[in-house]
């Protein structure tokens, strides 16, 4: 019996969409979750990405320690969508994380802040979930998003005016990695690379004088590029002040 010409077109879009459609779809990686203490419920500033108060607070302190998701400090900001799977005491939905230090746990992929385990569970229900410790968990990556923040490329308090210079870029919105950074050399006309000290933090000894002319390497499942930045840090850079970048990623 023969079928409508109608029904090969659609068994033919069934067939070239269907790879495309099952990469897109993100699946869940089963792991544990434990959590620290924290008087405030909220992330901690000392933490292994060099993100200072921006570690505490960012997401609403819903932060988290990764261990082999830190990946020697390229993990540093990137966001998980992470939920326990207790059913009478877990959210469906679970919570999202932003990733700002480096911990391990009793086989854990994540050691969650104290307001991000509590958002694990369902409304109200977070007292009964809290004396667990640590629980059964799914998580897979989620784009970031900073709606209306662009990037932030904070000097960091460890740098010293003129002669040392270290950068953390924060607000990086996107499911993208930063693997590189260079610094324009004006009197070589030569883009030269920046160290990477820690965590997310980028630093050079004796940099160029001026403005700091900036671009950073990311890399993602569209493959790499390479975004450049001009004048992103002022001649006069002060150690401690973030300096917006009047640019974000998209997804």
């Amino acid at each position: 019996m023969g079928f409508p010409l109608s029904h090969y077109c659609c068994f033919l879009c069934v067939i070239v969409l269907l790879p495309v459609l099952c990469k897109c779809e993100d699946t869940f990686t089963y792991s544990r979750a434990a959590y620290y203490g924290s008087p405030d419920g909220l992330g901690t500033p000392t933490g292994a990405c060099g993100f200072g108060e921006y570690g505490r607070s960012v997401n609403g302190g819903k932060v988290a320690a990764a261990s082999r998701l830190y990946r020697d400090g390229t993990g540093c900001g990137a966001c998980y969508q992470v939920r326990c799977k207790m059913p009478n005491l877990c959210a469906d939905d679970g919570t999202k994380v932003v990733v700002t230090d480096h911990g391990q746990g009793d086989h854990t992929d994540f050691i969650l802040s104290p307001r991000g385990f509590s958002m694990l569970a369902r409304p109200n229900m977070a007292a009964d979930l809290i004396p667990y410790g640590v629980v059964g968990i799914e998580y897979r990556r989620v784009p970031c998003q900073y709606p209306g923040s662009n990037i932030f490329f904070k000097v960091h308090e460890h740098s010293r005016f003129p002669d040392y210079l270290a950068i953390v870029m924060l607000y990086q919105a996107g499911l993208r990695d930063i693997t590189a950074v260079d610094i324009w050399k004006e009197d070589s006309q030569a883009w030269r690379g920046m160290r990477n000290s820690y965590g997310a933090v980028w630093d050079m000894p004796n940099p160029p004088k001026g403005p700091v002319n900036l671009r950073f390497e990311v890399s993602g499942r569209g493959g790499q590029e390479w975004v450049q930045l001009m004048n992103v840090i002022p001649s006069d850079w002060k150690a401690g002040v973030a300096y917006d970048s009047l640019f974000q990623l998209d997804y």
